[in-house]
């Protein structure tokens, strides 16, 4: 499996497919906010930002994927992209399922001033919702247990797709 994953790093379908997925989930996160009128909170935004991370860490290995210090790169922000909205998702759900008066999510998004996107992209980057009430189902399963099922996915797959990495280096160098 690591063997089929290192080889997948390496061709541009693979990271293409990454952002075509990415560009789904934004897509979906789109359609739940503006066709559904759900209110995003600040912790989704900040997990749309995380699934943005792992797009730009797609746009930058797909110029050229064999090119070993930019891939290596790419698995990189891709791998801590992840772990951010792991984390997330998982205060998230702790909001969720032990509610309490002092332990809520931020109440305006907090971004850099020299980033300002929620000005930028209001309808997008600004959140108005509430973290603790429920918002949506689907398969039984809440937006914010599904953003921890999806993130850790895109974090396993990271991290293995690394080690891939280091055994093919270390294969490399011993032959």
């Amino acid at each position: 499996m690591l063997h089929f994953l290192n080889i997948c790093s390496k061709s541009r379908k693979c990271w293409g497919f990454l952002i075509f997925t990415i560009i789904n989930l934004e897509l979906i996160a789109l359609y739940l906010q503006h066709i559904v009128l759900i209110k995003p909170c600040v912790l989704c935004i900040y997990q749309r930002c995380a699934l943005c991370g792992i797009g730009i860490a797609g746009l930058i290995a797909i110029p050229a994927p064999s090119f070993a210090p930019l891939r290596l790169f790419a698995i990189s922000i891709w791998s801590y992209s992840a772990y951010k909205g792991l984390l997330l998702a998982k205060k998230y759900i702790d909001i969720q399922l032990n509610p309490s008066p002092f332990s809520t999510c931020d109440l305006f998004v907090k971004f850099p001033n020299w980033l300002p996107i929620n000005r930028w992209w209001p309808t997008i980057f600004d959140a108005n919702g509430n973290c603790s009430e429920y918002k949506w189902y689907f398969l039984s399963l809440e937006i914010s247990q599904w953003m921890l099922i999806i993130f850790s996915s895109y974090f396993l797959i990271a991290l293995l797709m690394g080690i891939s990495q280091i055994i093919d280096f270390l294969k490399r160098n011993t032959k």
